[in-house]
């Protein structure tokens, strides 16, 4: 303690408005269940219940109900996308996910982190973006602050610590560039 008592001061204040607080726990204790006991393709159903607590959910997507979201008013996803078995969508800060693209089972997508500059490790909520057409394979972890380059992939088990260039594989941790990917054509975009 440095004397002053301003790091007790800063420990005591919450990083969430009351209205945060309130929505985390209908949804922990209402929302969350809910979505976990649906049948595993009512997609409508549990895009319905992540719209109702405030999530921007495209047409068709496809998110699996073993899928753990936090926060869902801070969730966009486009159009034709889908969210596979047991992944983590931990939308402490703002997640983008973009249309047609694929995360895979078990990843984790982790939109929070503390700051290690400070002595109480305040808790800070960086965004992350995926754009259209990238695919997070298995396992995969991308982090806080991150951009998901259009049509990049992030191969199994890989580690996004760093932006992901477009059309471009990676693996790895952390992720580093592996090859080109071929870009899709302007009809293949649009499916």
């Amino acid at each position: 303690m440095n004397g002053s008592g301003a790091g007790y001061e800063q420990r005591s204040v919450s990083p969430y408005t009351t209205r945060e607080k309130v929505g985390r726990v209908i949804w922990n204790y209402l929302g969350q269940p809910l979505f976990r006991c649906t049948f595993h393709n009512w997609y409508g159903l549990r895009n319905a219940l992540l719209r109702l607590f405030g999530a921007s959910v495209g047409r068709p997507v496809r998110i699996r109900p073993s899928v753990r979201v936090e926060q869902p008013w801070n969730l966009t996803i486009g159009d034709n996308s889908s969210i596979g078995d047991r992944s983590i969508v931990y939308c402490l800060g703002k997640v983008t996910i973009g249309s047609h693209v694929s995360i895979s089972q078990q990843a984790h997508i982790c939109a929070g982190t503390h700051d290690y500059k400070m002595p109480d490790l305040p808790l800070i909520r960086p965004p992350i973006v995926i754009e259209d057409h990238a695919w997070i394979a298995a396992d995969a972890f991308v982090g806080p602050g991150i951009t998901v380059g259009e049509g990049a992939i992030l191969g199994a088990r890989g580690c996004a610590f760093k932006d992901l260039e477009a059309w471009t594989i990676y693996g790895g941790n952390p992720a580093k560039a592996i090859a080109a990917r071929p870009t899709l054509g302007e009809d293949d975009r649009d499916e």
